[in-house]
């Protein structure tokens, strides 16, 4: 990547957009950037120019480290009133270690190769309309720090090897999941399977995810990201276009735990559009409805809480879980609650602001955490593997046949 010479600020509406251009010097300029408030942007972004797989970020430990989806709702409410929260734009196949170094928070990355500019515009107003919280929301109008976008040159990064299949996930990482789970827990989920898949199928390379998606309920609790099903037919076709064009496999294979019927038809419509012939897709919860929705526990409640467990307890809040299982208890709202809530937004709003006043304030939590002790995780990864693995096995014969 050709090193940053200077960036241009642009403010309106609390959003900041910081695009970088390529020259030859290696440094920023002395003017140009006010370094006190953006004191995270380094002059020497620490580059890893060769790769042997796909690089992309995932939390490792919840509330830790520069990736915004690694931290709970409260804990991300109390950093965010004080630090700018950095969306970027870069190229598919951006080392990891070159995104994380953007900033103190860092959303997941928009990739250039998946939007035309009308596009990038829509997406990046629909960002600003819900994130850090819902435009004219309580929580909204008494923030003060920006969106800091930061758009890095375009770039063709080295493409690792690819057998036959690539697989990715299309989840809603920027969704709260309560006082105890990482926002990005619905990704998490699903490389959870990818990462076991792979290991059944060496054919399988694993792509970075898309991080955006359809949502509801996170969003009156903020901190969460809808970026509209038109949007995501677009942006899904677009990137499975150039996931094609980089990784040249010979089938897609995409799945999700976020579970939205909406969300789940607007990525199907983004594959079916675009130039991939060989596909599966797969909601991954779908073996656990027994557990999940018909337990009315269907959002950052016990079955995902134990899920994520399973993954790594680092992952969870171990200072509120499962010692104040109770006081999440009487947080959470019920499920049937929220579905008609989602019908009206502003009330819906209303009554999670109201909340936070209150001795028991809504906590995010749109399930049954006490679910918990009735669920067992490790039968629960492996039904959601056994359906994935059927997936790709009758994938690979497809492409075979052919």
């Amino acid at each position: 990547m050709a090193a940053i010479a200077w960036i241009v600020l642009c403010f309106e509406h609390n959003l900041v957009t910081i695009k970088c251009y390529p020259t030859t010097k290696n440094q920023f300029p002395e003017d140009g950037l006010d370094k006190s408030r953006f004191p995270h942007i380094h002059s020497k972004p620490n580059l890893i120019l060769n790769m042997t797989k796909c690089s992309f970020c995932l939390p490792k430990k919840i509330n830790d480290g520069p990736l915004l989806t690694s931290y709970s709702l409260p804990k991300l409410k109390e950093r965010i009133r004080y630090e700018c929260p950095v969306l970027p734009i870069v190229s598919i196949g951006t080392p990891a270690e070159v995104i994380e170094e953007l900033g103190p928070l860092v959303l997941p990355p928009l990739y250039h190769e998946a939007m035309n500019p009308v596009l990038k515009g829509d997406i990046l107003d629909r960002i600003q309309y819900c994130f850090p919280y819902l435009a004219d929301s309580t929580q909204r109008q008494q923030l003060e720090t920006d969106l800091v976008v930061i758009e890095l040159p375009r770039r063709e990064w080295p493409a690792p090897a690819t057998n036959s299949i690539a697989c990715f996930s299309v989840d809603t990482a920027v969704e709260e999941h309560g006082p105890h789970l990482p926002l990005a827990t619905d990704t998490l989920q699903s490389y959870a399977v990818l990462d076991q898949l792979q290991k059944r199928f060496p054919e399988l390379v694993i792509a970075p995810p898309v991080e955006y998606g359809h949502l509801t309920w996170g969003l009156p609790f903020g901190l969460s990201i809808d970026i509209t099903p038109g949007l995501l037919i677009q942006y899904v076709a677009g990137y499975v276009d150039a996931l094609m064009n980089w990784l040249q496999p010979s089938g897609l294979y995409v799945v999700d735990v976020h579970g939205s019927i909406v969300h789940r038809n607007a990525i199907q419509e983004g594959i079916r559009i675009s130039g991939c012939e060989h596909n599966k897709f797969r909601w991954l919860h779908e073996p656990l409805v027994q557990f999940s929705g018909e337990r009315g526990d269907q959002h950052a409640g016990g079955v995902e809480t134990a899920l994520v467990e399973l993954i790594s307890h680092d992952l969870i809040d171990q200072t509120i879980f499962p010692d104040q299982m109770n006081t999440l208890a009487r947080g959470q709202m019920h499920m049937d609650q929220a579905c008609e809530l989602s019908q009206d937004m502003p009330e819906f709003v209303t009554q999670v602001e109201d909340s936070l006043d209150s001795p028991q304030p809504l906590n995010g939590i749109v399930g049954d955490i006490e679910n918990y002790d009735y669920v067992d995780a490790r039968e629960m990864l492996q039904r959601m593997w056994n359906v994935a693995s059927d997936d790709v096995e009758q994938l690979l014969a497809e492409i075979q046949g052919d």
